[in-house]
């Protein structure tokens, strides 16, 4: 799902404070793809940079099938940041917005219809 940079980068920040104030996060491939299956995942969000891309690219068509809104970001590095670890992450799934509900919220109202 194609959105605008600086909704990216809200989203990024967004996800570094709802880590920090309690909200729930799996991060990598198996994690965000239980997710998926369990239908726990309220948001996903996908570095362009894996490499090799075939690692990642069944998530853009289970998310799509679970009508959930799926976001790209720019590096693995940014997104192991902002989920709060010290090693890249290629996908973080959203499980919980904790004290950042409303301020997801928001953003969510931004990103493209998942139909």
């Amino acid at each position: 799902m194609e959105v605008s940079d600086e909704v990216k980068k809200q989203i990024i920040e967004s996800l570094k404070e709802l880590v920090n104030s309690g909200g729930k996060v799996k991060v990598g491939v198996n994690e965000v793809t239980k997710a998926l299956q369990r239908g726990t995942a309220k948001l996903i969000l996908v570095a362009k940079d894996v490499n090799p891309p075939e690692l990642v690219a069944h998530l853009p068509k289970m998310a799509k099938e679970k009508k959930i809104a799926l976001v790209y970001v720019d590096s693995k590095d940014q997104l192991g940041n902002a989920a709060g670890k010290t090693v890249s992450a290629s996908s973080v799934a959203i499980i919980d917005f904790g004290n950042a509900k409303s301020k997801f919220e928001e953003l969510m109202a931004k990103l493209p219809k998942v139909e």
